[in-house]
């Protein structure tokens, strides 16, 4: 079976693959990039994404055969820890123009895409954080994340931003390493990225069934992913 899954699923996707019965190949990356790979023909039997729009699109094109949601993610900050003030907390930090915002690209990747919807969220200061983030990765022409890395890890300790807005899956791996700091984000501007897949054949449906499983939702729960 082949699957092209969310770059976000990488850490816990052995985890739940060892709990299913088939020998499965999968490939990374952002969800948009995997999207345009299936409607330009490539081959796989399911599409995990990070969000529902992408599946919903191949589904409509008559290019998968359902959609199944199976997890959800929400954000949060990871700000490189000597820059804090004792005052400060996710929007202040965010509004600091001493401080540089790396996001991922929006269109391509859904992270950046919540991202976006983080900042219409905060209003006007919202408006004036946009104008000031970058995308750094997750694009057509980003710079891979090196392999074993998380994102924010190394944009931040890299020296290209000091603040990344990324997955809240990921902040318990981010708060063990030295030098970074996670901030929530409160729900009230938090955006809820609902993971589903599109089962492109067959053969996908009954990896799908698992991904929807108590067993398979108990591992992602432990992950830092939402049901």
């Amino acid at each position: 079976m082949r699957v092209l899954a969310a770059g976000s699923l990488r850490m816990v996707w052995p985890q739940l693959m060892a709990h299913f019965p088939q020998p499965v190949e999968t490939q990374f990356g952002p969800a948009g990039l995997l999207r345009e790979r299936i409607e330009a023909g490539e081959a796989c039997d399911l599409f995990a994404s990070a969000n529902l729009a992408h599946p919903q699109a191949l589904l409509a094109a008559g290019l998968a055969q359902s959609v199944v949601p199976f997890a959800s993610n929400m954000l949060c900050l990871t700000v490189r820890s000597d820059v804090l003030r004792d005052s400060d907390d996710w929007r202040s930090v965010l509004s600091r123009d001493d401080l540089r915002i790396a996001t991922s690209t929006a269109g391509a990747d859904p992270s950046g895409d919540y991202t976006q919807t983080l900042f219409t969220r905060m209003g006007d200061a919202g408006e004036a954080v946009r104008r000031r983030a970058r995308a750094l990765v997750g694009g057509r022409d980003s710079t891979p994340v090196p392999a074993g890395r998380l994102a924010a890890e190394w944009i931040i300790l890299g020296g290209q931003a000091e603040i990344f807005i990324g997955y809240a899956s990921y902040a318990a791996a981010l708060r063990k390493v030295a030098g970074l700091t996670v901030l929530d984000i409160p729900a009230l501007f938090n955006t809820r990225a609902e993971y589903a897949c599109a089962v492109i054949t067959p053969q996908g449906q009954g990896l799908a069934g698992f991904l929807q499983s108590d067993e398979s939702k108990a591992i992602l729960h432990q992950a830092g992913f939402g049901g």
